[in-house]
């Protein structure tokens, strides 16, 4: 669980192709750390974690911390030094993966999978940048500024709605559709997996680019005076959100920051309405996928203005067939109509049941003697009788 300072080359950010989606939300996540983090959602295969350990390269130094899906969230805060309490009667803090992830990316695979409350821990700490411990004696807190990165893939399960609301950009990939563009990614990576070293060089100088424009626009962010958000991009985020009917106001904040990481990026002199525009889908993607309201069964079947409600239910009168009558029926009135639809005639070329169908019917139709049927139960009991006294070992 420590961070990943493996030496091996890293797959280069700029080589990453038919993902721009993918990259400028990362690097806008880079930018403002405020956002709350990236979730990626798509299938296997589509450079989810290649792009997430780009990343981290063009922050260098800085970390690559991996969250195991069996973490426990101890493990993920920090908790009691046992070693030093057990050695010394000592409390100390033993720092987690959150504090391992500082200036760092923070990447966790099928965030969907994890517990809900360590996935509320990783958003609170990575909106606000400190992670706070209060458990087992322990009262502590320390900076955690990361990226948080979260993949899955919808088939799987989803997230709570209130969980996706709280992570800043959403990106929604693909599998590459078209034949010049896979067959241009797929020798990308040969030629890295037969001689990394050479693939990275050949990309130093758009990863050196890279990374110089992404200090630029973390300074100009940082500071406050730069980069104002005027009247005009206020509503143009209002609209924008309220034309897609999210819950809330975090929509907005997180829509105004991207925005401003955007115009940081491209190293504008300010923050327009364009810059809310192309950043919208990022931020709105996961907030709109809930269902409308109006395709609600519970809440469909209720009526509206436009729609006359249905008549009241009223219940059976009492039926003329007295108390003996069954529950719930009741007897025809002569003059009441039938409310299914009354067919003109029988249809042509089909036999047509009897005029007493389904009328009740007596078992037997013949008539019975009842002095015959006294013989005949007489005559039962004598040969039965007969019977028993013929069998052997009976009683005399």
């Amino acid at each position: 669980m420590s961070p990943n300072h493996d030496p091996a080359p890293v797959f280069p950010l700029s080589a990453i192709q038919g993902q721009p989606a993918l990259v400028q939300a990362l690097l806008l996540a880079a930018i403002e750390p405020l956002l709350g983090g990236v979730l990626i959602q798509g299938p296997r295969g589509t450079a989810k974690s290649t792009a997430a350990r780009a990343l981290a390269d063009v922050l260098a130094p800085a970390p690559f911390v991996t969250l195991p899906l069996g973490a426990a969230i101890e493990h993920v805060i920090g908790s009691l030094d046992l070693a030093k309490a057990l050695a010394g009667n000592e409390l100390a803090f033993a720092p987690g993966l959150v504090a391992k992830a500082h200036k760092g990316v923070l990447y966790v695979d099928e965030i969907n999978l994890l517990p809900d409350a360590i996935v509320d821990v990783l958003l609170d700490v990575a909106a606000s940048g400190v992670n706070r411990i209060e458990r087992d004696g322990i009262s502590h807190s320390h900076a955690a500024r990361f990226v948080l990165i979260g993949t899955m893939n919808p088939e799987e399960g989803m997230l709570r709605p209130q969980l996706l609301d709280r992570l800043g950009l959403c990106v929604q990939l693909g599998n590459a559709q078209d034949p010049q563009l896979r067959s241009s990614i797929v020798k990308a990576r040969l030629r890295f997996d037969l001689d990394p070293q050479a693939f990275v060089r050949s990309h130093a100088a758009q990863q050196l680019q890279i990374s110089e424009r992404l200090t630029q626009a973390r300074d100009r962010c940082r500071d406050a005076t730069e980069l104002p958000w005027t009247d005009a991009v206020h509503e143009a985020v209002a609209r924008q959100c309220i034309a897609a009917q999210v819950d809330g106001l975090r929509a907005d904040l997180v829509m105004l920051r991207a925005a401003r990481a955007l115009a940081a990026w491209q190293g504008c002199p300010a923050i327009t309405p364009e810059h809310a525009a192309e950043v919208a889908p990022l931020v709105l993607l996961h907030r709109t996928g809930r269902p409308h309201p109006a395709s609600n069964p519970s809440r469909s079947a209720q009526p509206t203005a436009s729609t006359p409600p249905s008549p009241a239910v009223r219940p059976p009168a009492p039926s003329a067939a007295g108390p003996d009558a069954e529950v719930g029926t009741q007897a025809p009135s002569p003059n009441a109509q039938s409310s299914l639809p009354q067919e003109a005639g029988p249809a042509p070329g089909l036999k047509q049941p009897p005029a007493d169908w389904g009328q009740p019917r007596p078992i037997g139709s013949a008539a019975f003697d009842a002095q015959q049927a006294d013989a005949m139960a007489q005559a039962a009991l004598e040969a039965l009788a007969a019977k028993k006294a013929r069998a052997p070992g009976s009683q005399r």
